[in-house]
């Protein structure tokens, strides 16, 4: 009989992207602490990093160069099974700090570094990753369709109903504690379908990986195909 399957442990990242910096409160880092505790229920060690406490130089590489910490953040999302983006909604838009995790992460498709070398999977293969925004002002589905394909293209699994969400009344100056989001049935009833889902599909997946070999795909298309890509 085959020995009983073990997990190691496993870890959920979250990134609350709020434009202030610490010690200020934000709206999003009280929604993501919401989100980490229920992971915590679930068996998981979680962390919860404020961009704004890095120094994160703009670009799309591992490392752009003096006094970018990026790296120091990269080396967290390459440890964990669950990584989470949390962001306000500003303009109707996704904040800028979001963004930039976005554009960093983008170093994935040409850093030997972050692609398996047999495969070509990409770091992120067999991690999940879900999103969380607030707003106090709609927007909630736009930025969590650009998170949630932003991080599966670069080869994140995104299970079922892994975003969650709280915004207030148009024009409202209120945000999610101030406005009791807390106990907003939907956005806790969401919460608790992403992090469970969550939880389910990263420890599905590390007992069963993704088998794709991308190189050998690779290969296959070139056959097939009668031009070089552009």
């Amino acid at each position: 009989m085959a020995a009983p399957f073990v997990y190691k442990p496993m870890k959920a990242l979250l990134i609350n992207c709020t434009l202030k910096r610490a010690p200020q409160f934000t709206n999003t880092g009280a929604l993501a602490e919401r989100a980490a505790a229920q992971l915590q229920e679930l068996g998981f060690e979680t962390e919860i990093i404020r961009l704004n406490d890095y120094n994160v130089l703009t670009g799309n590489s591992s490392n752009e160069g003096e006094g970018d910490e990026w790296p120091q953040i990269l080396e967290k999302v390459k440890a964990c099974n669950i990584f989470i983006i949390a962001t306000p909604i500003w303009m109707g838009h996704l904040a800028s700090t979001s963004q930039k995790v976005i554009e960093r992460l983008d170093a994935i498709f040409r850093d030997e570094n972050l692609i398996d070398e047999t495969t070509g999977q990409y770091m992120p293969y067999n991690k999940v990753a879900g999103c969380l925004i607030t707003g106090n002002e709609d927007g909630a589905h736009s930025c969590a369709a650009q998170v949630l394909w932003s991080l599966q293209e670069v080869g994140f699994t995104i299970p079922p109903n892994v975003n969650a969400y709280w915004v207030g009344m148009a024009g409202g100056e209120k945000d999610y504690v101030e406005a009791g989001g807390e106990r907003y049935l939907y956005t806790n009833k969401s919460l608790r379908y992403m992090t469970q889902n969550l939880a389910f599909m990263a420890k599905l997946l590390v007992e069963n990986p993704f088998t794709t070999n991308l190189n050998e795909a690779a290969k296959e298309a070139e056959v097939e195909s009668d031009k070089e890509e552009e």
